[in-house]
């Protein structure tokens, strides 16, 4: 477990109950190399929170940014106020605003398993350049005291690395433990958990090797997919959140099987009532809806901005239209030619890690293949088994 440098003189101190908060919890490669210089403009108003967050206002703003230190030990309210302006301000972490760097102690004590800086200056530098080397985008999912002067935040992050021709996307999801400096009100250090490995320490090999392996080339086709948000990532799988998505499908005959591709293929080039050509999408999903896959169905998805009322009808009673409602899925990605005994490890691989971590799979899953094997070499092909769960909380 990583153990933060709290401040100097020990005016910033870690609370006992800490590690009771984070016994395995995991963090961002950089939630704090995520922070961007603001331009210098302290008495702007930010603007208001996100519905339903705590807002902060005026006298916060101006109690970090103008004021002088308080002379009294920061106060529950204090701690408050400032979960409320994470909330508003850690969301311009890659934007052109960036975040408030009056909001943090000259000392700034960031630790991630693979990086570490002891001054503001450095801190924000390193952030510069992980904007400009990966483009990252970042999303903060909650905000929470955990501690008399703790703060811990769960956040995702996915960068793109532009220096290698094949643009890599690396995922990072976890939480980041912020320490307040009762003297000054305002931040002195930043631990980040990634929930990918196990040692978090600074320095991990474990967090090395997690960033290497994400170098791997897969082949995405530059084609519209179904919508989703990346709520965690673990060693082995990444738990999504989808959005609801239209399909084309009919009957197929065995999980990696291309029986009835031609079929829903043809439908969208064109064999419909209307002859209409619809944009090809990815990836191909083959369905398998009991653990026996007894029953298998192929399926194209269909672009977003189609609905059933927008679609022409089929030529053939074997192919149907229809909504797939999204929700949380497990997802385990690999590369290779998809055949059947494979993909069936996957799956069971799957299925026995989700159940390990508490969490309940449905019956069945889904084999996507996102690109044409006949064009595609192997070694890079992108193939994700996908398994729909049964709820999903994010801690």
């Amino acid at each position: 477990m990583a153990t933060a440098q709290l401040g100097r003189d020990q005016i910033c101190r870690r609370t006992p109950t800490f590690h009771r908060h984070h016994p395995t919890t995991a963090a961002k490669p950089s939630t704090a190399l995520l922070f961007i210089p603001p331009k210098n403009n302290p008495s702007k108003i930010r603007t208001s929170l996100t519905k339903g967050k705590p807002k902060l206002g005026w006298a916060v703003r101006m109690s970090i940014v103008e004021q002088s230190p308080p002379k009294e030990p920061t106060s529950v309210n204090d701690v408050e106020r400032l979960v409320g302006f994470l909330y508003e301000d850690l969301p311009h972490l890659f934007d052109d605003q960036g975040i408030d760097r009056t909001a943090y102690d000259e000392r700034v004590d960031f630790r991630d398993p693979i990086t570490k800086h002891d001054t503001l200056s450095g801190y924000l530098f390193n952030i510069a350049t992980l904007k400009l080397l990966f483009r990252p985008q970042f999303q903060l999912h909650w905000v929470k005291q955990t501690g008399p002067y703790e703060i811990t935040t769960r956040w995702t992050m996915v960068m793109t690395f532009m220096l290698l021709p094949w643009r890599p996307e690396l995922v990072f999801t976890g939480t980041s433990v912020m320490g307040i400096n009762p003297k000054t009100n305002k931040f002195c250090s930043h631990v980040d958990y990634w929930d990918s490995i196990k040692n978090n320490d600074f320095f991990s090999i474990e967090g090395l090797m997690d960033v290497l392996k994400q170098l791997q080339i897969y082949k995405t086709p530059e084609l519209e997919t179904p919508k989703y948000q990346i709520l965690k990532r673990t060693a082995t799988y990444e738990v999504r959140k989808y959005k609801p998505f239209m399909v084309v499908e009919t009957d197929g005959d065995k999980l990696t099987g291309s029986s009835g591709f031609n079929a829903v293929a043809g439908y969208i080039f064109g064999k419909n009532a209307a002859e209409e050509k619809i944009p090809m999408t990815t990836p191909v999903f083959t369905q398998a809806v009991d653990a026996e896959t007894s029953k298998v169905s192929i399926q194209i998805v269909l672009p977003s901005e189609k609905d059933l009322s927008s679609l022409p009808a089929p030529n053939e009673e074997a192919i149907t239209l229809r909504q797939v409602d999204g929700g949380i899925a497990a997802v385990t990605k690999f590369s290779g030619e998809p055949i059947e005994n494979i993909v069936r490890e996957k799956e069971k691989a799957l299925r026995s890690a989700v159940i390990r971590n508490g969490l309940k799979p449905k019956p069945g899953c889904l084999l996507a293949r996102y690109n044409d094997p006949g064009r595609t070499w192997s070694f890079i092909m992108r193939n994700e088994v996908l398994i729909w769960l049964e709820e999903f909380t994010l801690e």
